[in-house]
């Protein structure tokens, strides 16, 4: 899968809406650039700010971050 991807594309992936997603990234200042968000970026992010995404969504990091 992919790393940067659109709102659209992040937002069925982590099982959120399209606004929520683009509302936390404003909230948490995750960069959207030229329509795309890094996805490790946006997951590290809420981790870091304590915020609970729904279940699996660890387990889709992990996947980007894993070696091979």
């Amino acid at each position: 899968m992919a790393n940067h991807l659109t709102p659209d594309e992040l937002s069925d992936a982590l099982g959120i809406s399209r606004k929520t997603l683009l509302s936390l990234c404003v909230q948490e200042g995750v960069p959207v650039f030229h329509g795309r968000i890094d996805k490790t970026l946006f997951v590290q992010t809420m981790a870091a700010s304590g915020r609970r995404l729904p279940d699996g969504v660890q387990a889709l990091d992990d996947a980007v971050l894993a070696p091979g």
